[in-house]
C-alpha cells in the first residue's frame, strides 16, 4: 500500500486507545543492536501506560499485540525510522527512510501520524535511466535506494546495433539520435504507466542529444553526468538522490516565496487556530511549517482547542500540526516541512488559503 494511502487509513480511525511507537532504526552493525533494546523500552512503556490508563483485562488484546512486536519484526526491513501503529483493530508497521525527531510511545484516541506525513513530504519516488550508446537500463528507486530494475519487452536495451563509425559525423549523429528516440519513446511507455519522473546518468553529450529527441522533455528532472556500471545501481541511486533533494529543496523555495506573495492579499493565516479551522473546512491551498515545530493541544470542541504543555496527558492530541498538515494534504492542497530561514519571518507554521 501506497504510503498516502496507508495514512489515509490511520487518518480515519478514532479509537481508544490509540498506541503509536515511532523510533529511529539502524541497519548496519553495530548500531542495529540498539533496535532490540529500543523496542523492548518502548513496547515496555507501551504496556505499563496502557495498562495504568486502561486497565490490564480491558486492554488484553492490545497487550497481546504488543507482545508480539519483537517477533513480527524479525521479517521486517528496517530503514532509518519504524512507526507502529496498534489499536483493537488496527496493527501496522511502516519503516521510514528518514528519521524521527521524536523518539517515543504517543497514546490518544487517534494515532500519531506526523513522521509518516514529513516522510510523505520529503521522500520521491522516481526513476533512473542510465543511458550510454552501449545500452540503456531503467530502475525504480525511492530517495536514494533503488527499489527494482524495470524489464519489459523494451529494457533494458542492448548496445546500438546501428553502424556508428566513420567519416560522416552527421550519419553518426543521425544513428545515435535514432537510438536515443527509441529509448526516449520505451522511458516515456513506462512514465504513462506509473507517472514518475526519470533523473538521467550519462554523458553530457548523450544527454544534450536525448532532449532533441524527447517526446516530453519535463519528465526527465535531472542529470547526472557521471557513467555507472549496471552492477553499481546502488550508487547511482544515491548520486540520482542529491539531484532530487536540490529539485526539493527549490520547490520549498518557491513555495515560501508564493506564501509570502499571498500576505499582501490577506490570504496568509498564521494563527494556530485560525489555520486549523480553514485547514478542516478545505480552504488550505498551501501549508508551510518549520520542520521541528509541534504543538499538543485538548479539544474544547469540533474546531477549537486549547494549548497543552504535556503531550502524554490523557485527552491530549499530541501535535494538532500533523492533523493540520493531513487535512491540507488530503484535500488537495500543498503541505511542506522545512528548516530553510526564509520561512522565519513568518512564524512557525502559516498557511495560504485558497478563498
Amino acid at each position: 500500500m501506497a504510503l498516502k494511502d496507508i495514512i489515509d487509513s490511520l487518518t480515519q480511525k478514532n479509537e481508544s486507545p490509540s498506541i503509536t511507537i515511532s523510533y529511529n532504526t539502524y541497519k548496519t552493525f553495530p548500531d542495529r543492536e540498539k533496535n532490540a533494546i529500543n523496542l523492548k523500552n518502548l513496547t515496555k512503556e507501551a504496556e505499563n501506560r496502557v495498562i495504568e490508563e486502561f486497565g490490564k483485562r480491558e486492554s488484553e488484546e492490545i497487550l497481546e499485540k504488543i507482545a508480539e512486536l519483537p517477533e513480527r519484526l524479525e521479517d521486517v526491513q528496517l530503514m532509518d525510522s519504524l512507526h507502529i501503529f496498534i489499536s483493537k483493530d488496527t496493527d501496522e508497521i511502516v519503516p521510514s527512510p528518514w528519521p524521527v525527531d521524536t523518539e517515543g510511545v504517543f497514546i490518544d484516541d487517534n494515532f500519531a501520524v506526523k513522521p509518516l506525513i514529513k516522510a510523505l513530504n520529503r521522500s520521491k519516488e522516481y526513476m533512473i535511466l542510465s543511458l550510454a550508446q552501449g545500452g540503456a537500463h531503467l530502475y525504480q528507486a525511492l530517495n536514494d535506494s533503488i527499489e527494482k530494475e524495470i524489464t519489459n519487452d523494451d529494457f533494458p536495451f542492448d548496445a546500438n546495433p546501428l553502424e556508428v563509425s566513420g567519416s560522416d559525423t552527421k550519419k553518426i549523429e543521425n544513428r545515435l539520435k535514432e537510438y536515443f528516440n527509441q529509448i526516449d519513446k520505451a522511458t516515456v511507455a513506462v512514465h504513462n504507466s506509473n507517472d514518475l519522473d526519470v533523473v538521467v546518468i550519462c554523458t553530457e553529450p548523450n544527454y544534450a542529444m536525448l532532449m532533441e529527441v524527447a517526446d516530453i522533455p519535463k519528465m526527465y528532472i535531472g542529470h547526472d553526468n557521471k557513467n555507472y556500471d549496471a552492477s553499481e545501481a546502488d550508487n547511482m541511486a544515491k548520486q540520482a538522490f542529491e539531484s532530487i533533494k536540490e529539485i526539493q529543496k527549490e520547490e520549498r523555495g518557491v513555495a515560501i516565496g508564493e506564501l509570502k506573495q499571498a500576505v499582501s492579499s490577506g490570504q496568509v493565516l498564521t494563527d494556530l487556530q485560525d489555520i486549523y479551522q480553514a485547514a478542516i473546512d478545505g480552504r488550505g491551498d498551501l501549508l508551510i511549517v518549520n520542520q521541528d515545530f509541534e504543538q499538543p493541544v485538548k479539544m474544547t470542541s469540533d474546531r477549537t482547542f486549547d494549548l497543552a504543555e504535556d503531550s502524554k496527558e490523557p485527552g491530549v492530541v499530541d501535535d494538532i500540526v500533523s492533523t493540520i498538515a493531513w487535512e491540507v494534504l488530503s484535500k488537495g492542497g500543498r503541505s511542506f516541512f522545512t528548516a530553510q530561514e526564509e520561512l522565519e519571518e513568518l512564524g512557525k507554521i502559516a498557511l495560504k488559503v485558497r478563498y
